[in-house]
């Protein structure tokens, strides 16, 4: 029996004995047979990975049983394994499986903890159908399965508002994505007759230079399927325009925002393309308009992360940014670049969140940095952690000598840019240094705010919290993991030091339990050498091979990337250094800057603060008439047309009778002898007439 049966459908046992056992079985019976499971689909997805690596695996598809047959439509539930799934099986269960061992002391203190580990198996389930799709409907079964794993993690914590609110908004949001995927995959059926992916991949050289009508117009057929198809990624991984999502997922508890924003769910779409890379290629327009989704989305998400607080919407915002370098490295051409950032984003992104979840786990779960510093002696293993996940995201490495992980990814994504020789291609590669310059001041700026300065833990509300708690009066447990703005955030008037009050107020923070610890040192590891060990084989010179044809590897691009100007090669080392002096300066030489700068900035800033009203403006556009529609269809359709004459028009005559009938019931026999009486000659009289 081939291993993959193991490692999709273990999680899934686990999910339904957790999830039907629930207070049954208990919250320890619960966690360990959800995380076993998932070290145990760990275990088995890196020999495949390391297989494929070595090169003495070769693909293959597991059939599981005959699934649909109907017309000309017919397509068996099948497990693909080749180099590309093999990739995302190590990503998707070693992360799962450090989220799962995490959050034994995240969720320590929650009562709904088999719920809990019932919905992150049954994600991780979902995704790895996604991922081992022999055909797109199974695609979109392990797509569809994905969002609403997500919409139950999201709103784990169902009773608070924002929470539920957040949940909605991502599953609302990612349906409008989900319309394009359907469009994309009906349209994919009508032109190649299929939904088997590699016969679609081996038919696309004949449907070149043909058109479909679509909108009442005719247009290049891939270009159509290609748009289509990534319109769907833009929802799932939250790119310009159906990104609102993303940074409001953060109300579910933070073991969620590393298994969903880090290194599953949000790249599905990244995959999604990879793996359809020949129909991408046989359309120039469709690979333009992704690259510039991509560079958009790459810049926009990085401007905000700079003037955010909360310090997981800052690594949110981080990694919409960080999927747009993904986007557009597969928008040039370079999807082994795309799919070797997928890889190393993994580890980092998954390390930043855990260490964010560390933070707030010591700081009784305040998320506004504002409220932090000084941390780095009260969390050292925290502090180190961070230190190595801000490393990798910045790209910090010398060239030809060694660098973290994100240093091999992201410039070898810049380098592809650059290297295409398109203006679209120069357009992304300067959206991309820029927000490689964004990126790194806004990672150190989390860093100095949250572990160096003076301590700031005097101001927060959730620290007086807990010292109110200390002093006998209960404890709220997570209910305040997600920090509400309203509590701290300024009026996004200033910059930096809206809270004057310093000092500890008697609070000490504590580090996390082993159970955390462990996670973020493995992932510290990976943030490390991810890049140095794995770039060789992902995009090195005359290595396609290693892809085994799972995706398009161009190997003119990877000449066309060595071959770039020196200044190429060191542009993101002198962003990244730049970044870095500048949040120095900014947050620990010169505190006084940010707000100083805000308040010249003004507009512009409060802007960017807002998150360029991309949240007001859907809500004018489109929540407003929709919430103004139903109120007219509620009150003046159903109330005003169906109730009334309907329902409550029935009820009005029947009470209009029994009022005529009550008069008449007036008990005295001579009002009966007259009423039989009429009622005799109004019979006579209807037969004599007869």
């Amino acid at each position: 029996m081939h291993p993959i049966l193991f490692i999709v459908f273990l999680p899934l046992a686990a999910a339904l004995i957790a999830g039907l056992g629930n207070k049954a079985i208990g919250p320890f019976a619960a966690k360990l047979v959800t995380t076993a499971a998932l070290f145990t689909s760990c275990a088995l997805s890196w020999p495949i990975f390391l297989a494929f690596l070595s090169g003495t695996a070769e693909p293959s598809v597991t059939p599981v049983l005959h699934w649909v047959k109907s017309g000309a439509m017919a397509f068996d539930w099948a497990l693909r394994v080749d180099t590309l799934t093999a990739v995302m099986l190590v990503v998707v269960t070693t992360v799962s499986a450090l989220v799962h061992l995490y959050s034994w002391g995240y969720m320590e203190e929650d009562p709904d903890q088999p719920r809990f580990f019932a919905y992150l198996s049954l994600f991780t389930f979902a995704m790895l159908m996604l991922v081992t799709a022999d055909n797109l409907v199974q695609m979109f079964f392990g797509w569809e399965g994905v969002g609403l794993a997500s919409y139950l993690l999201i709103g784990f914590w169902f009773r608070k508002p924002s929470a539920s609110a957040a949940a909605i908004k991502a599953f609302v949001v990612n349906r409008v994505g989900d319309l394009g995927f359907m469009l994309g995959i009906f349209g994919t059926f009508l032109v190649f007759g299929t939904v088997s992916i590699p016969q679609i991949l081996h038919d696309v050289p004949a449907m070149a230079g043909s058109t479909i009508g679509f909108l009442g117009h005719r247009f290049d057929t891939m270009t159509v399927l290609c748009i289509l198809l990534f319109i769907g990624a833009m929802g799932k991984s939250a790119q310009l325009g159906l990104h609102t999502w993303l940074p409001d997922a953060m109300e579910g508890p933070t073991p969620v925002s590393a298994l969903i924003h880090a290194a599953t769910m949000v790249t599905a779409g990244v995959f999604m393309v990879c793996r359809l890379s020949p129909m991408f290629e046989a359309s120039p327009a469709a690979l333009g308009f992704v690259t510039f989704i991509g560079a958009a989305t790459c810049f926009f998400a990085a401007t905000i992360g700079t003037t955010q607080w909360d310090i997981k919407r800052v690594i949110a915002y981080s990694t919409c940014s960080q999927l747009g370098y993904m986007f557009f490295a597969a928008g040039v051409g370079a999807f082994g670049s795309a799919m070797f950032h997928l890889f190393t984003h993994a580890f980092f992104k998954a390390l930043l969140f855990l260490g964010a979840g560390s933070v707030i786990h010591a700081m009784h779960h305040e998320q506004d940095m504002r409220y932090y510093g000084a941390l780095r002696k009260e969390i050292p293993l925290t502090f180190y952690a961070m230190m190595a996940g801000t490393l990798a995201i910045t790209g910090v490495g010398i060239v030809d000598v060694f660098g973290f992980a994100g240093f091999y990814s992201k410039d070898s994504i810049l380098e592809a840019a650059y290297g295409s020789g398109s203006e679209i291609g120069s357009f992304a590669f300067w959206c991309g240094i820029t927000a490689a310059l964004m990126t790194s001041f806004y990672s150190w700026r989390l860093v100095f705010l949250t572990f160096y300065g003076t301590p700031r833990w005097a101001a927060s509300e959730h620290i007086q919290h807990a010292l109110h708690d200390a002093h006998g009066h209960g404890d709220d447990a997570h209910a305040h993991d997600a920090h509400h703005e309203e509590a701290h955030h300024d009026d996004a008037h200033g910059d930096g030091h809206h809270a004057p009050v310093t000092g500890t107020g008697g609070y000490h923070p504590h580090e996390s339990p082993l159970a955390m610890l462990l996670p973020l040192g493995v992932l510290s590891l990976g943030a490390v050498l991810a890049g140095f060990v794995f770039n060789h084989a992902f995009i090195s010179e005359g290595e396609g091979e290693f892809w085994k044809g799972s995706l398009v590897f161009g190997e003119h691009l990877i000449h066309a990337m060595h071959s770039v100007p020196l200044w190429v090669k060191w542009a993101p080392f002198t962003v990244m250094a730049l970044g870095f002096v500048t949040a120095w300066y900014a947050y620990l030489r010169n505190p006084s800057v940010p707000a100083a700068v805000a308040e010249q900035l003004g507009v512009i800033y409060r802007f960017v603060y807002n998150k360029w009203y991309f949240d007001e403006l859907y809500n004018f556009v489109f929540v407003r008439p929709a919430f103004w529609l139903g109120r007219v269809f509620w009150k003046a359709g159903d109330i005003g047309i169906i109730d009334r004459f309907g329902p409550n028009g029935a009820a009005w005559v029947v009470a209009q009778g029994t009022r005529v009938a009550q008069r008449v019931q007036s008990g005295y026999l001579y009002s009966y002898a007259l009423v039989m009486l009429i009622g005799l000659v109004v019979g006579i009289s209807w037969v004599m007439v007869r």
